[in-house]
């Protein structure tokens, strides 16, 4: 038998990805056959660290722009390439550099917490960068006299609230995807599967993350299955994930809460966008040297107050 139109694709990807020296990454939002190809599969942050420590020439980024520039960011010598050059985030887009230098003027004394999930031009404007796993004990850590701007996430911005008891100074930013969840759609889901545990990200709406049993980040969920007794889950965030949780529990079955939760842009990326990608050498992701300067200092100084265990 021959080879499907799909093998073949991985198979040309793999010898081009041999040929370039290059790296594949996979957020765990992609779709399966492009998690199942990549060399490392997981979060954005987490990815780019991995990236980072390889010898690899060239990093191809299956993901959206932010996550491409973070790991130019913190390998700044290797060529990163965006598969899909349209492939971007509405939540990083909702602030920008100069909103963001405005909002400082208006609190001098506050210290900046961005989300990862943000511009290298945000990065680069904010004291510290957190994820969606360590932004609670990253907030607990700062001066209890200084003022907080959090960005660009109010809704992970208020479940920080909650944890710490810290008033943030939140931008109105969100994740379309994230939102369009209702706690409606978690309440069918509990009616259809009683027994089920539910999980949530921290970008959920707060009705949502109210009514579920744990709030995780994407890294934090494929531990808490993995060691959880439950034999049903209630995902609550983007689809993708039910991928790379089932692989950690094949014996366990995984429900999407809704049918809404589907990111346009991390869809876009194809296995015929990898090939060209590799191929072409495209679309290069740079960022200028004096703002990827300034945006590393906000990632370092979030491994000096939370240094890795």
């Amino acid at each position: 038998m021959g080879k499907t139109p799909d093998q073949r694709l991985v198979d040309e990807i793999r010898d081009l990805k041999a040929a370039r020296r290059a790296v594949l990454l996979a957020h765990n939002y992609q779709l399966p056959e492009i998690q199942d190809l990549a060399d490392f599969c997981g979060d954005s942050l987490g990815l780019s660290v991995e990236a980072s420590k390889t010898d690899a020439d060239v990093i191809v980024f299956c993901g959206v722009r932010f996550m491409a520039e973070t790991a130019k960011i913190l390998s700044p010598h290797k060529m990163v390439l965006l598969p899909d050059r349209w492939a971007g985030c509405p939540m990083a887009d909702m602030i920008t550099g100069e909103q963001l230098r405005g909002l400082k003027r208006k609190h001098p004394e506050a210290l900046v917490v961005c989300y990862v999930n943000s511009t290298a031009d945000v990065k680069a404007e904010s004291d510290y960068c957190c994820t969606s796993a360590n932004a609670v004990a990253l907030v607990q850590s700062l001066p209890k006299g200084r003022p907080i701007i959090f960005v660009p996430d109010q809704h992970l911005g208020q479940f920080v609230e909650k944890q710490t008891g810290r008033d943030l100074i939140l931008w109105p930013g969100y994740c379309p995807t994230h939102v369009l969840m209702s706690d409606e759609d978690i309440r069918q889901a509990r009616k259809q599967h009683p027994d089920a545990v539910v999980i949530a990200h921290p970008e959920c709406t707060e009705p949502v993350k109210d009514l579920a049993d744990a709030l995780l980040s994407t890294g934090q969920m494929i531990r808490f299955v993995k060691d959880s007794p439950a034999q049903r889950f209630i995902v609550a965030t983007e689809v993708g994930m039910i991928h790379p949780l089932q692989k950690v529990r094949p014996d366990a079955e995984f429900i999407p809460a809704g049918t809404r939760g589907v990111c346009p842009n991390m869809k876009k990326t194809t296995l015929e966008k990898v090939l060209a990608s590799l191929a072409n050498l495209q679309f290069q992701v740079e960022v200028p040297e004096e703002i990827r300067r300034k945006a590393v200092r906000s990632l370092q100084r979030m491994v000096e107050v939370l240094p890795e265990k």
